[in-house]
C-alpha cells in the first residue's frame, strides 16, 4: 500500500467527528436553546415587542426636539380621550412647548413662557398608536421606577395649543425633556402590556386586563436623566407587581 495515501487517510479519519461528539454537541445547543427561551419567557410577545421600540423612537424623537428647539419637549401618553376611546393608553404623541408667534415680543421665535412649570404644549407629530391589544401600563409605570413610587404626572388637553383634532382631546400621561433633552423625572419607566379592554368604554371605567394567554406578557423601559433609554430585560426589573397579575386583574 503506498505510505503517503495511508497517512492522508490517517488525518482524514482524525478529523471527521464521531457520532457520540455530535449527539453531545447537539445536546449542549439544546440546552442552551432551551435557557434562552427561558429566559426570555415573558419579556413580550409580538405587540409588546413593537410597541416598545415605537415608543423608545418617540422619545428620542421628542429629546432630539427638546434639543434642536431647545425648549421643553415632552411625550404624551393618551389616558382617557374624550371622543376616542379605542385609543385610551395606546396613542403616543409628541409636542413641544408653546412658542412666542408675536414678532414684537423680546422672546419671538423661543419658548413662551420659558420659567412656566405648566406650560402650553404645541403637537408636533401625529405620534403611534400601539398595536392591537397592546397598552401603556399606568400602574407598573413609575415617576421613580428604582424606588418603585410616584404615578406618571398628567396634562389635560387644554392646556394644547389649537387647534386640536377633537380625537386628541382628554387626558394625558406626560414625561417631560428639558431644553438640553435632559428628563424631568430620571428614573421614570414606560411599561407596556398584552390584554384586552373594551374599546367602547373609557380606560378610567374599563382598565385593560391580563387574559390567560398575555401572562406576564409585559415590556418597557427606564428614561434616565440624559434622555436616553434602557430596555428591560425580564419581568423581574419591571416589579414586582407583575407576579400577581393573574387573569382577569387590570394592569
Amino acid at each position: 500500500m503506498n505510505p503517503i495515501a495511508s497517512e492522508f487517510s490517517v488525518v482524514r479519519r482524525a478529523r471527521a467527528f464521531t457520532l457520540v461528539e455530535m449527539l453531545v454537541v447537539i445536546a449542549i445547543m439544546s440546552i442552551l436553546m432551551t435557557a434562552g427561551a427561558i429566559g426570555l419567557g415573558g419579556m413580550g410577545g409580538k405587540g409588546v415587542s413593537s410597541g416598545v421600540a415605537t415608543a423608545e423612537s418617540l422619545f428620542d424623537e421628542a429629546r432630539a426636539t427638546a434639543i434642536g428647539k431647545n425648549m421643553r419637549a415632552c411625550v404624551l401618553v393618551a389616558k382617557t380621550l374624550t371622543n376616542n376611546p379605542g385609543d385610551d393608553l395606546r396613542r403616543i404623541i409628541v409636542a413641544v412647548e408653546e412658542t412666542e408667534t408675536v414678532a414684537t415680543n423680546p422672546n419671538f421665535g423661543q419658548a413662551k413662557n420659558p420659567t412656566s412649570a405648566t406650560p402650553n404644549w404645541e403637537i408636533t407629530s401625529r405620534g403611534a398608536v400601539l398595536p392591537d391589544q397592546t397598552f401603556f401600563s399606568s400602574q407598573l409605570s413609575k415617576k421613580d421606577h428604582e424606588g418603585g413610587s410616584g404615578a406618571i404626572d398628567t396634562v389635560l388637553s387644554t392646556k394644547f395649543v389649537a387647534p386640536v383634532k377633537s380625537s386628541f382631546a382628554g387626558e394625558y400621561y406626560i414625561y417631560v425633556f428639558n431644553s438640553q433633552g435632559i428628563c424631568s423625572t430620571p428614573g421614570a419607566s414606560f411599561i407596556l402590556g398584552s390584554g384586552s379592554r373594551a374599546i367602547t368604554k373609557p380606560s378610567s371605567s374599563d382598565p385593560p386586563k391580563v387574559t390567560s394567554a398575555s401572562k406576564r406578557d409585559f415590556g418597557g423601559f427606564v428614561v434616565w436623566r440624559n434622555g436616553r433609554t434602557s430596555i428591560f430585560r425580564s419581568p423581574d426589573q419591571m416589579g414586582t407587581a407583575i407576579k400577581t397579575l393573574d387573569a382577569g386583574k387590570p394592569f
